[in-house]
């Protein structure tokens, strides 16, 4: 199907849209018409109930016009079409821009009409209509009141007059003339029934006057009350009454009042009643203007909606080609374009800029893409270079931010984490007195030494650092060169050296030395008699301490010369579980606890040299807690820990509650001859530095974890042993030092 052919049915469904859309509005403004009065046609109930049907008919219509249109809409953003969010913004800002207005309009007209009513239907209102009633009736009963007065008076002459009436009717009639014009009565008469007439008043006033009917007659007989008579036309009231002393006579006066006193009480009734019923239906009134108001609210509403949804599609769909074309561009495609309508105006103006925005782009990334293929071949080169240099290089620029580092440099700093964008004061406070003099120097090169601390090791690092290039805002490289372990195999040697010449120098006069008291003890013991005690005190004291300069020496010898290693595989659970008992055996006063697994766990290890080792510090632990006075430390105890690693390493963690290390120079404790105890030589931690050194480990002096009073000594070494005799020892150290010494330098019991 072609695309004219796709569009055949939407153009037909926007044709029958926009002819519903025109026939509702005018069926709206024809029904607001109708009911305001301004047609011939009245508003009546029938027409009004039409024009009502008629527009929910065609709201029913436009109903079911934008929910087919909304369906479309829906469909569209749940499937996430472009510009399907734009379109609903579109159509409920037409919606409310055309429903708000229309439901003011709808809300003020009501208001107005109620508020325009409610003064004619108030109480006061009706109590003034109601009242009218009343004034009427109460004028017509005072006219009737007072011919009822003036009656009785003319009755009771005449009944007194009754024997004249009977000699002389001619005095009679004068009689009744004369008081007739003195109560100013215009019509007297006695009359038998309504249509005979006995006598009448001598009076030129109302000669034709109303005679009352026979209902009238009917009262009268009945009631001895004078009957009012109020002629349904004309202006004459009158009354009736039966003469007691006649027979069967009736005396009829009237006299002539205001018009309105006869017209104005029909008026008022007929004004009262219409009044009710316009009361009544007030609220079907409002009622149905208000429900007009809301039918045109509505029909504007669905037709505003209607219109946002057309007005919309023909502004989201270029809007939703660019959208689409700028979604493949961020993808990557640059050869993307946007068809051109040039009925679209400004939005077809955006799409040719568009157009010539990705061909631009499309050119730069071909030249981007190639000019990075260049730059990755020379970043691969050049980590590939830094990852095979065992020193550390930093690259920083003028802040002192890191901008490139090898792995080398993180391991040797222990930061644990990337350097890149961190400043070197926060990552390496050692050095950065260095780098500002590199930065401030004229000198293209420098170099020094500095000593850094990294999880309670001290090393010792040669540094350089080289400028990249003359002029302001140049950065530095810097190069790191570990050479802790250079200076400490130079000083070894040098110390070895030192107690070789020592112990031979200090031993040979040792044995005559010794041979030369315990003989003089012997010859002259027996002799001395005097100051014997003192005497034996003194060759004693000599033999004791020439005893002591021999350990000593024999401490040097041993360190002098190590012996090598000779591994085998034994069980290293054991040997430690042996040392333990041997320590708790010699210090029972000191708890010495252990945490060993059940099962043996074999290595290949020097068992005499490993027990030297574990010997030495365990009895350095007793010491530092022998130190501390019974009262502050209280129970002395030593924790021995033992952990197998999954990297091959075997870790050994003595645990005390001494008076723990030194916070400075920590490490130069590993030196020979270096000591915090008194009487002590200096060579015990030197030794065990060297045996586990030798077994491709190390020494590790920490503070306690807990935070408490103490120290915690690790001895580490490589579960498969030392390297074989053709090795070099202290590379292959060096170089499975290198490879945990990430681990280590963050690691705590």
């Amino acid at each position: 199907m072609t695309p004219r052919q796709q569009d055949a049915p939407r153009r037909a469904s926007g044709w029958f849209g926009a002819l519903v859309v025109v026939f509702a509005l005018v069926s709206a403004l024809a029904t607001f018409v109708v009911m305001s009065g301004a047609t011939p046609i009245a508003p009546v109930h029938e027409v009004v109930v039409g024009l009502f049907v008629l527009n929910a008919a065609l709201i029913l219509v436009l109903l079911v016009v934008v929910a087919v249109e909304a369906a479309v809409l829906i469909r569209a953003r749940r499937a996430g079409v472009a510009g399907a969010g734009l379109h609903v913004r579109i159509v409920s800002l037409f919606s409310i821009v055309a429903a708000l207005p229309a439901m003011l309009v709808a809300i003020v007209a009501t208001v107005t009409l109620e508020r325009g009513l409610e003064p004619w239907f108030s109480d006061r209102m009706r109590d003034a209509v109601f009242k009218s009633v009343e004034v009427a009736d109460a004028y017509a009963a005072s006219q009737c009141r007072s011919l009822g007065r003036e009656i009785r008076l003319l009755t009771d002459d005449l009944g007194r007059a009754k024997p004249a009436y009977d000699a002389d009717r001619r005095w009679f009639e004068s009689f009744l003339t004369a008081r007739a014009t003195a109560l100013g009565l215009p019509v007297v008469w006695l009359m038998k029934s309504p249509d005979t007439v006995l006598m009448r008043a001598n009076i030129d006033v109302l000669r034709d006057a109303p005679k009352p009917d026979a209902a009238a007659f009917e009262d009268a007989q009945s009631s001895p009350e004078p009957i009012c008579v109020v002629p349904s036309t004309g202006r004459v009231f009158g009354a009736l009454v039966k003469l007691q002393t006649f027979d069967d006579t009736f005396l009829y006066v009237a006299r002539e009042v205001d018009p309105l006193a006869v017209e104005f009480p029909a008026l008022a009734r007929g004004a009262a009643v219409e009044y009710l019923g316009i009361d009544a239906r007030r609220k079907g009134v409002q009622i149905a203007f208000a429900a007009m108001y809301g039918l045109i609210s509505v029909i504007l509403l669905l037709s505003a909606i209607w219109l946002g949804l057309n007005f919309a599609n023909g502004l989201v769909a270029p809007i939703r080609r660019m959208i689409h074309a700028t979604d493949q561009v961020s993808s990557g495609n640059f050869y993307v374009q946007v068809p051109i309508r040039r009925s679209e105006g400004d939005l077809a103006h955006l799409g040719e800029t568009f157009n010539k925005m990705t061909a631009e782009l499309r050119r730069q990334r071909d030249g981007l893409v190639t000019a990075s293929e260049v730059l990755d071949r020379r970043r691969r080169f050049t980590e590939t270079v830094l990852a095979g240099v065992s020193s550390g290089v930093l690259s920083l620029d003028e802040d002192g931010h890191i901008t490139i580092s090898n792995r080398s440099a993180e391991a040797l700093l222990g930061t644990g984490e990337r350097l890149l964008g961190e400043p070197i004061a926060r990552v390496a406070p050692e050095i950065a007195a260095f780098v500002s003099e590199a930065m401030s120097s004229r000198q293209r090169q420098i170099s020094g030494q500095v000593a850094i601390s990294r999880g309670g090791r001290d090393r010792m690092v040669n540094i350089r650092a080289a400028r990249e290039s003359e002029g302001a805002g140049a950065g530095l490289v810097v190069t790191l060169d570990d050479i802790s372990d250079l200076v400490s195999a130079q000083r070894t040697a040098a110390w070895a050296d030192v107690a070789r010449r020592i112990a031979h120098e200090i031993k040979n006069p040792l044995t005559p030395i010794q041979l030369s008291a315990e003989r003089i003890r012997r010859k002259f013991g027996k002799v001395i008699v005097d100051d014997r005690e003192i005497f034996d005190q003194c060759t004693a004291t000599i033999v004791r301490q020439v005893d002591d300069i021999r350990r000593m020496v024999d401490e040097f010898s041993s360190f002098a010369r190590m012996p090598k290693p000779s591994p085998a595989q034994e069980d290293i659970v054991e040997t430690v579980r042996q040392i333990v008992f041997l320590m708790r055996v010699g210090s029972p006063e000191i708890a010495l606890t252990d945490n060993l697994p059940g099962e043996p766990v074999m290595a290949r290890f020097d068992r005499r040299l490993i027990s030297q080792a574990l010997t030495n510090v365990i009895k350095n632990a007793t010491e530092a807690v022998e130190a501390v006075p019974a009262d502050i430390r209280g129970k002395g105890r030593i924790d021995i820990a033992f952990a197998r690693h999954e990297d091959g390493r075997i870790l050994i963690d003595i645990l005390d509650n001494g008076k723990g290390l030194p916070a400075d120079q920590r490490q130069k404790l590993l030196e020979p001859y270096m000591t915090t105890r008194e009487g002590g030589t200096g060579l015990g931690l030197a030794i065990v530095g060297k045996i586990l050194e030798d077994h491709g480990g190390g020494i590790e002096l920490l503070d306690r974890p807990d935070g408490e009073r103490g120290a915690l000594v690790r001895l580490w070494f490589i579960e498969t042993g030392p390297p074989e005799a053709g090795e070099d020892a202290s590379d292959s150290s060096k170089a499975t030092a290198e490879t945990v010494a990430g681990q280590m330098s963050g690691t705590k019991a």
